[in-house]
């Protein structure tokens, strides 16, 4: 080939090429929602075609067209009315900008509908004072890993983890509860107000490095700012609540006031009292705009949980048919609890740039902690069977007949402030984050508890010529320690074909000077999109649970007295999870539907054994153990009935923990967890809601008392079975006939009247047990019982 020919084939290419680039053109633009806010993970493509663009974090976009030609640009997005733009001819390079409107969700909790790139899911509270529980913690425990087996309680287990594992954040900063509590009977009001919160993310594993040292779970609270005048009072045979919040443009608070009495509640169980607790609460967060793009805050919670007792008689019958028992007791002393707290946080944030936000923050919590208790009691067990002919024997043979007398005088004062920085920065596809914290801890604890067994005159244990108590516990600790932490992490997101990738890598370090010990967390995470309707997400880290007080508590026992000490040696809990899972979104009978699973391991290391008294968790104070937890978390969610939003989650899981040889489950362990939501409407009567909720799980791992904290002699308590449902009618809303509403009545926007029926089928649920001797040693477990049936009724008004 001659080098004339040569010439004209690359003339010849380069028109071609030429020409076809000059026959393209690019459209461009910004996808924004109706706050004006950018949208990112939008969808845009030209109809009929498979190729397109996703819109960036700045929800800016840019895809190539065909000149001349008429187009329908197509912008989707979970969570948005699907938008299109029709464009009659491509004459050159256009911007095309538009707005989505967020697709309208019913009053109910709701899994957030935007595409889920991380762990962290979103979801929607709603008017949540409508369903039988409004608390955010009873919405958290039915979802898929999340076990909550007490009514009483507002603690939760994720993926066999305790109590102490779960990370709780309000506006950023990290929150704490009491330390004392060791009956849900005493524990009150949740430090989280839903009627006060804007945003719910939740985690049950695998969280970036943004959040802090605990190894299952991160519950994230944003509370609202209110952009006009809104108020909300409710009241019920529970207790009451009320906020109002207000704007002036630049300033917005909002205030929430709550009352709480379990008296009702208590009265269903076996255990005849005088019950009277007293949960007070008030909470207020405040924004002042001191600059265009730069914002005070302030949030301030103060509480009081006062819980007195007197027994009186407790009367349980328990076991099968054939082997029935009966255990009475009969009561003499009293207990009085009070555990007060206090929490303020102090926060500045802005912009320097557009893509350069900086934060600052303060915060301190205080906690005075009372626990005291005298209580006596006479009790007798008697085997109850059944005589010939199916009837019980009402006389019954004796099992055992003794009495007891439970002592405790506990305080503890604790302290805990921080000061901390955060910051991002955004640029291309890269979201940077960092953050660094200061944390000061001073913590005194006065710890005096033992307590008295006798069986038929003799004391137990019975040692010749020495009484003996049967337990006893003393302590007088004090701790002022400091806690030094940071983070940075990265978030890249890119684009491979027409699949979209997030990868989020960073690492958390920390150090305390109690132990001196520093710990590294690295962690990541990876999403795959590719398409609007699935999501594959997996992610990876090495996760400490750093030692806060009652891990480091160790018992050292001597001539049958136990002191409680500090161990100085204490090491952070490790473990190493691996999270893969996914979302899948689908339309079946026309309605939208999302189905979520997640699979995940958990090698742990280092472990603190512990058990569990009810809600109480008692530490060993050594890292003795090793172990490891697995499951698979599953959840279908979507419109069951038209209009409404109902789900149904379930999970398996294994866990097993290993000291010195001995293999047992944790403590925490449940090898399945059924939960369901189902919500409905009368039809012609919209006004009248259902709602029905629904819980069966795997009874808890018990062990007799004085067995250690670990022990292969293992049994669980029965399966934990509950159903609560509830029904509201709207007496007023704001789409009635404003002309036949009184000048009382156009002051309300809503106002719903209420009736819940908890436990409707009256189950009795063990919580723990109470173990009791006979002369001869021989221990009887007495099962302690939840609550019964009982009614609630209540009013909601909106102003």
């Amino acid at each position: 080939m001659t080098a004339k020919q040569i010439l004209y084939i690359f003339l010849f290419l380069f028109a071609t090429v030429s020409l076809a680039t000059a026959q393209q053109a690019k459209i461009s633009g910004t996808v924004t929602n109706f706050d004006n806010k950018p949208v990112d993970f939008v969808r845009v493509s030209i109809k009929g075609s498979i190729s397109g663009d996703f819109t960036n974090g700045q929800g800016k976009y840019q895809i190539t067209v065909p000149m001349g030609d008429s187009i329908t640009l197509e912008f989707s997005s979970l969570g948005y009315q699907k938008a299109e733009r029709k464009i009659e001819k491509v004459s050159g390079n256009m911007v095309v900008n538009i707005m989505l409107r967020e697709k309208v969700l019913e009053e109910v909790t709701v899994t957030g509908s935007q595409a889920q790139t991380n762990t962290m899911g979103k979801i929607e509270l709603g008017n949540s004072n409508l369903l039988t529980d409004p608390s955010i913690e009873a919405r958290i425990s039915m979802e898929s890993g999340v076990s909550k087996t007490n009514e009483l309680s507002n603690q939760y287990s994720v993926r066999g983890g305790n109590y102490d594992e779960n990370l709780v954040y309000v506006n950023g900063i990290e929150i704490y509860r009491p330390l004392l509590i060791r009956s849900a009977q005493q524990e009150g009001l949740s430090f989280l107000n839903p009627s006060m919160t804007k945003d719910v993310k939740f985690s049950t594993g695998g969280f970036d490095a943004s959040y802090g040292d605990k190894m299952s779970s991160v519950l994230d609270i944003t509370y609202k700012q209110p952009t006009e005048f809104e108020a909300m009072v409710s009241g019920s045979l529970l207790g009451a609540n009320a906020y109002i919040g207000s704007s002036t443009g630049r300033f917005s608070q909002i205030t929430g006031f709550r009352y709480k009495t379990t008296k009702n509640l208590l009265g269903t169980t076996d255990t005849e009292a005088e019950y009277d607790p007293e949960f007070i609460d008030a909470q207020t967060y405040m924004t002042f705009k001191i600059a265009p793009k730069w914002e005070v805050s302030f949030l301030g919670n103060l509480s009081s949980n006062v819980f007195k007792f007197t027994p009186q008689s407790r009367e349980t019958k328990y076991g099968s048919m054939s082997d029935s028992k009966n255990f009475k007791v009969y009561f003499d002393g009293w207990e009085h609890d009070k555990f007060l707290t206090y929490f303020g946080a102090l926060s500045l944030k802005g912009k320097l740039t557009e893509n350069l936000e900086l934060g600052f923050s303060g915060s301190a919590f205080s906690t005075r902690e009372y626990e005291r208790y005298d209580i006596s009691g006479e009790y007798q067990l008697t085997d109850a069977g059944l005589e010939s002919g199916g009837v019980e024997d009402q006389n019954g043979s004796l099992l055992a007949i003794g009495s007891y007398l439970e002592h405790a005088r506990n305080k503890l004062n604790a302290d805990v402030s921080t000061l901390s920085h955060s910051g991002s920065f955004k640029f291309n596809n890269h979201d940077i984050k960092w953050g660094f914290t200061f944390q000061k801890e001073k913590i005194e604890d006065k710890i005096k508890e033992w307590t008295v067994r006798d069986s038929a005159g003799y004391s137990i244990p019975n040692v010749p010529n020495l009484v003996s108590v049967y337990t006893n516990q003393r302590g007088d600790n004090s701790i002022n320690s400091n806690r030094y932490s940071g983070y940075v992490q990265d978030t890249y997101r890119f684009t491979a074909g027409e699949s979209l990738f997030y990868l989020n890598a960073g690492v958390r370090f920390s150090h305390w000077t109690f132990n001196k010990e520093t710990i590294i967390s690295p962690r990541a995470s990876l999403a795959y999109v590719p398409s609007s309707s699935f999501v594959l997400r997996f992610a990876t880290g090495l996760y400490y649970q750093a030692p806060f007080y009652k891990e480091y508590q160790r018992i050292v026992t001597t001539d049958g007295n136990s002191v409680i000490e500090l161990n100085k040696d204490i090491k952070s809990q490790k473990s190493l999870q691996f999270v893969l899972g996914g979302d899948y979104k689908f339309t079946a009978a026309d309605r939208p539907f999302k189905f979520t699973s997640e699979v995940y391991y958990k090698h742990l290391t280092d472990l603190v054994p512990y058990t569990v008294d009810n809600v109480k968790i008692r530490y060993s104070g050594e890292n003795s153990g090793k172990g490891y937890a697995m499951g698979l978390d599953m959840k279908l969610f979507g419109e069951f009935i038209k209009g409404t939003d109902s789900w149904i989650s379930l999970s398996l899981m294994k866990t097993q923990q290993e000291v010195d040889g001995i293999k047992a489950p944790l403590p925490t362990d449940q090898g399945y967890n059924l939960s369901f939501f189902f919500r409905d409407y009368f039809p012609g009567i919209e006004r009248l809601t259902m709602n029905l909720s629904a819980s069966l799980s795997q009874g808890l791992p018990q062990t007799p008392p004085n067995s250690g904290f670990i022990s292969s002699d293992v049994f669980r308590t029965p399966a934990y079975k509950r159903v609560d449902i509830g029904f509201a009618w709207q007496v007023l809303g704001e789409s009635f006939d404003i002309r036949n509403r009184s000048a009382f009545c156009g002051s309300f926007k809503n106002i719903w009247l209420g009736a819940d029926i908890f436990n409707l089928f009256d189950i009795k649920n063990t919580n723990s047990y109470y173990w009791i001797n006979d002369v001869f040693n021989q221990q009887y477990a007495v099962p302690n019982y939840l609550t019964g049936r009982q009614i609630n009724f209540k009013i909601v008004a909106e102003f």
